[in-house]
């Protein structure tokens, strides 16, 4: 992982990350000053972000928000104080309401970020300074420290490139906290494509059946806010297993890059699980980041050892047949 390291000083009243990656000087300072690949990270996992205006330039603003799984939004802005290109730069990063106005009963933080070259590559070392003792415990209350590493170990695949990060790797599952999983995988083909193949009907059918032997046998997909879903499969002649099924409803939809949903198992009264689908493309392959919630640890660790991953490479390499010959 990236950061090597999160420290708060009570006393300095400051935050502290250092992060190394294996990228030049002047790739770090790329991403970090251009708001599209910016926001390719800068939001936690189920956090993304969204950079509205980007005004490099001391004196210039930065106003971006946070969309969370539910529809919850986090407003922010930075007030660009120094630019030292490509070393450093220190904004004034305030919390900011739909209108861009700072909420008052928020702190508002100095951030210096400083590039740094090592011998394999660079360094990113943001120093975080409030005016109170207290701005510094609710910004930690708020999970600033578990959020600002997770969402720096996203970074790697954006400096790296997605075919170089994650080309040939299949399908990637990572433990993120005691709640949340997530999973990734490399599609070779275009957002569009991959996008109808998680919505209609008739695509979904011909992949999302996991190991062979399977069919899907009711597939009832209403992709609106609000919308339900239904899965069933039962296993071919051959196949031991019984039939079973997931239902669900749609949260959020923005296509072509994200959908969150429920998820249930139909006619039990397990709870459900929260799974926030997010796409992206580049160079002609598509990233698909699942990131899935769950009611506790205890229920993670039962469906991962379920053979869950192993099940979802097998639908995945599916998938990118289906989608040669669509």
């Amino acid at each position: 992982m990236p950061v090597t390291d999160v420290t708060t000083d009570p006393e300095a009243l400051t935050m502290t990350l250092t992060a190394e990656f294996a990228a030049p000087v002047q790739r770090l300072w790329q991403v970090f000053t251009d708001p599209r690949q910016l926001e390719r990270f800068w939001g936690p996992p189920g956090w993304p972000a969204t950079f509205t205006a980007f005004d490099l330039a001391v004196g210039g603003r930065a106003d971006y928000h946070m969309s969370g799984p539910r529809g919850e939004y986090a407003g922010g802005s930075w007030e660009f104080l120094e630019i030292d290109a490509p070393r450093r730069f220190e904004v004034l990063d305030s919390f900011v309401d739909r209108e861009g106005a700072r909420i008052e009963d928020l702190p508002t933080m100095r951030v210096d970020f400083v590039f740094e070259a090592t011998d394999t590559g660079s360094r990113l070392r943001s120093v975080t300074s409030f005016t109170t003792a207290e701005a510094l415990e609710k910004t930690v209350a708020m999970g600033a420290v578990e959020g600002s590493r997770m969402a720096l170990d996203q970074l790697d695949r954006v400096l790296e490139g997605l075919r170089a990060y994650a080309a040939g790797k299949g399908t990637q599952t990572e433990v993120l906290d005691d709640t949340h999983v997530r999973i990734t995988r490399l599609i070779d083909g275009p957002i569009d494509l991959v996008w109808r193949a998680h919505q209609e009907p008739e695509l979904i059918q011909q992949w999302l059946l996991g190991p062979d032997g399977w069919r899907m046998s009711i597939c009832e997909v209403d992709s609106r806010v609000g919308g339900a879903y239904r899965y069933e499969w039962e296993p071919l002649e051959g196949t031991e297993g019984e039939r079973f099924g997931f239902d669900g409803e749609t949260l959020l939809i923005e296509p072509p890059h994200r959908a969150v949903t429920t998820e249930h198992m139909t006619g039990t009264d397990f709870p459900s699980t929260l799974n926030d689908l997010s796409l992206y493309e580049e160079d002609g392959a598509t990233l698909i980041t699942l990131v899935i919630e769950y009611p506790d640890a205890q229920t993670r660790d039962i469906v991962l050892a379920t053979g869950m991953t192993d099940g979802m490479e097998a639908s995945y390499t599916r998938l990118e047949g289906v989608l040669a010959g669509v």
